[in-house]
Formats: structure tokens, sequence, C-alpha cells
């Protein structure tokens, strides 16, 4: 089964991710590819709280993360790959590691620094190259809060 869904969401698991994703996209596995996080169980005891029985959590290193892409693509369940920020999934895309994938940028919350592009979304300083970094390796990259919602491209969300 694909990827069903590679986000960047700050929040990583919570109930637009779990409810609003991967119910009609019919997600058994979320991975959340996190240095910091894969390296705390107490976080990943709380992320998994937030997580329906039937789907399985499991937590890895970006370094880890772009190491399995391939055999989460071919492999038998239907997965929600997720990452907290931009430059993170810049990292998963590099050497072409996202080819072919969509990028979804979901709940990216202002913060210093940062300016809004939607309702849901607000770029740091950096985060113009990385998302055209990534694009170029290979992936597309637009925004969508939900999956009923208008796909927005990276065209127009870095459009002056």
């Amino acid at each position: 089964m694909p990827i069903v869904l590679l986000r960047v969401d700050e929040r990583l698991i919570h109930g637009q991710v779990v409810v609003g994703w991967g119910g009609p996209l019919h997600a058994d596995r979320i991975v959340v590819a996190d240095d910091a996080i894969a390296a705390s169980p107490w976080e990943q005891e709380l992320y998994c709280l937030g997580v329906p029985p039937e789907m399985e959590a499991a937590f890895a290193t970006v370094d880890d993360a772009r190491g399995h892409l391939a055999e989460w693509r071919g492999g038998p369940r239907r997965v929600i790959v997720l990452v907290r920020d931009v430059r993170t999934a810049r990292r998963l895309a590099d050497g072409g590691g996202l080819q072919g994938e969509e990028v979804n940028l979901g709940g990216i919350h202002d913060g210093e620094g940062r300016r809004r592009v939607l309702p849901y979304l607000h770029l740091g300083p950096g985060d113009d190259d990385d998302l055209r970094a990534i694009a170029a390796a290979g992936a597309r990259v637009s925004a969508r809060d939900l999956p009923g919602s208008s796909r927005v491209g990276l065209d127009q969300l870095l459009a002056p």
C-alpha cells in the first residue's frame, strides 16, 4: 500500500490528522519522523493516547524514516507520515527520498518571524527555500487542511 499522506503539521498526531485524514484515507499506520520524539519514550506514549486501537503509531528518526520510505510505499499498510516542520520534510526529500510523493502542508501556526499564507499555514524564514528544494527533489508540494478542501499549489503559496 502507498504512503497515503505525507504531512507537515507541527502538532503531529492529533484529532484532525487521525479522524479528518486517517478515516477518509483508511490509514492503518501513522509514522512520526522526528529525531527528538524518536528518542523519548515518554513523548511517544503521550502521542499514542490520540491513536485509535485499529491504527498503529510508530516513531523514527528522520534518517531512519528516509531509509524506510520505499518499504512503506510497497508494504501492506496504508501509512501516514508526519513531520513537525518544513526543514524536516526537506531532510526526507534530500537525495530524492520523496520523489513522486505529495507533501501536504497542514497545521503550521503563527509564531515569531512567520508570515500568514493561509489560516492554518504560516511560513517562517527559510521555509520558502526548503519548499522549493523539496519540489526540485521531485515531490509535489501543496497545502490542504482536510481532504475535502481545495489544494493550494506551491506557486500560489510562494506568491508575494
